[in-house]
């Protein structure tokens, strides 16, 4: 079973067009209706569609480390810094981490792009 995305609104729509062009099951915060909610609540959110959440923010990449040392429960994050990995490698990534875990292996955790 392979993971389900779902990308922030900092997330650019290059990276999920091509994700999805490669069969990478991927939801948008702005397409669920979800925009506008805070940090922790659209966690919630992507946690109960059993999605990990890819972002760009820093602020989504705080509240799942302060979920890992409090021990509340979330599906896992992604984390890829805006100036730091460009389109391309992202969407390798990403397909790449999507394809081959399953969404146990990304519970309560948070994997940071690019891959080494």
């Amino acid at each position: 079973m392979s993971l389900e995305l779902y990308a922030d609104v900092h997330v650019r729509r290059a990276v999920v067009v091509a994700l999805r062009v490669r069969g990478v099951n991927m939801l948008t915060a702005q397409t669920d209706g979800a925009a506008e909610l805070e940090d922790s609540e659209l966690l919630d959110r992507a946690s109960s569609l059993g999605r990990v959440l890819f972002t760009q923010d820093e602020d989504f990449l705080r509240e799942a480390i302060r979920r890992q040392r409090t021990g509340e429960a979330f599906e896992g994050v992604i984390y890829a810094h805006q100036l730091r990995v460009n389109v391309g490698q992202c969407i390798r990534d990403l397909e790449l981490l999507a394809k081959i875990y399953d969404p146990a292996d990304m519970a309560n955790r948070i994997e940071y792009l690019p891959l080494k």
